[in-house]
């Protein structure tokens, strides 16, 4: 992604949470952690997440798939979002 190859990408690991932590190192990364597709639809929506983190242990193969389905069709909603997404870019202070 930093190479600007890839708008988004899929993160796992056996929880999902270790790769996530990893993941949001970069700048550039916006990566949820989700395990239902709510939340993968909503991470996208209202925080623009451009990585979608899962655990393979936890999370089964069906839902799964739902997950990533509602991360790659659901768009940045903008608006009101756009100022909270703004600030998460910024260093900390």
């Amino acid at each position: 992604m930093a190479a600007g190859k890839a708008t988004r990408a899929i993160a796992l690991c056996g929880t999902g949470i270790g790769i996530s932590i990893a993941v949001n190192r970069h700048p550039e990364i916006r990566c949820a952690l989700v395990q239902e597709p709510l939340s993968a639809a909503l991470a996208r929506e209202h925080n623009d997440a451009n990585v979608l983190a899962m655990g393979a242990r936890i999370i089964g193969i069906e839902m799964a798939r739902a997950c990533v389905t509602a991360f790659l069709t659901t768009p940045f909603g903008g608006g009101r979002h756009a100022l909270r997404v703004e600030k998460l870019g910024k260093a900390p202070v």
